[in-house]
């Protein structure tokens, strides 16, 4: 089975940083493009940060400049920088992973971030 498993969430004041781990399995991970999303309570899920197999990345508007997606495929796991956090940041964030010859997507369980001070 393929498997997506975070780590790395937590409360934290604003203006201060996390880092989001995401191990995922061997057999997809270096094919797949790799996200994060995040959904906080009664809004719809977004995309937060993606990178694809070649590295290439975006972000939403709202995180331009303060988080950072990437990519270890030795590790088999993707991080998310997040700096600057901010109480609007607060939400469970998702591990996705799109399989990119089957367009297959996959996800993790989720970990809750919480800003607050």
């Amino acid at each position: 089975q393929v498997q997506l498993v975070e780590s790395g969430g937590g409360l934290v004041q604003p203006g201060g940083s996390l880092k989001l781990s995401c191990v995922g399995s061997r057999s997809i991970f270096r094919d797949s493009t790799m996200a994060w999303y995040r959904q906080a309570p009664g809004k719809q899920r977004e995309l937060v940060a993606r990178i694809s197999t070649d590295a290439s990345t975006n972000y939403v508007d709202s995180v331009k400049g303060r988080f950072t997606i990437s990519r270890d495929n030795a590790k088999n796991t993707v991080y998310l920088q997040m700096n600057s956090l901010k109480p609007e940041d607060t939400a469970v964030y998702y591990c996705n992973a799109n399989f990119v010859y089957t367009r297959v997507n996959y996800w993790g369980q989720g970990t809750q971030v919480t800003v607050s001070s």
